[in-house]
């Protein structure tokens, strides 16, 4: 974890910003926690205010140190950037919001960067990243043999 602080650390001085024990509580929490509402993040971090810790994030985005996960329901969620824990993509629950990290093997990987590189090309656009993020329903969420959802489908994970 040292490196990903000092990564962070290096980043936040290039944006004239300090790595203050608020931002390092939140940048904890995310490690430990990976996809996070901002209630989650609270609720691990106890000294950290609501108002701090929406700033943070902001700022945290701005210079690239988290991302947003594009989630369902009313809470965003954010993470480490891929830049700090390696490129992955989502499975996404629809349902209640949980966040599962995946790695597509090496060749799909390579074939999706194709793929998408000639897309791109096609338009004229210069791509920088891509996300993947694959929508559905969890375990939990999944209609079960009956064809309902499981009795803890209302669970929330991440």
């Amino acid at each position: 974890m040292t490196s990903v602080h000092d990564e962070i650390g290096r980043l936040l001085d290039d944006a004239g910003l300090r790595y203050t024990p608020g931002r390092r509580a939140l940048i904890e929490v995310l490690a430990r926690r990976g996809p996070s509402t901002l209630p989650e993040i609270l609720a691990a971090a106890p000294g950290l205010t609501q108002s701090s810790a929406y700033r943070h994030l902001g700022e945290l985005e701005a210079v690239g140190v988290v991302q947003r996960v594009p989630t369902p329901g009313d809470h965003t969620r954010v993470e480490l950037a891929d830049g700090l824990t390696g490129h992955h993509h989502h499975l996404v629950c629809d349902a209640c919001g949980a966040v599962i990290d995946v790695e597509l093997d090496t060749d799909l990987e390579a074939a999706v960067e194709t793929a998408l590189a000639r897309v791109a090309a096609r338009h004229a656009f210069v791509g920088e990243r891509h996300d993947i993020d694959l929508h559905g329903r969890c375990r939990s969420c999944a209609p079960g043999p009956s064809g309902a959802a499981s009795p803890t489908a209302t669970r929330r994970r991440s």
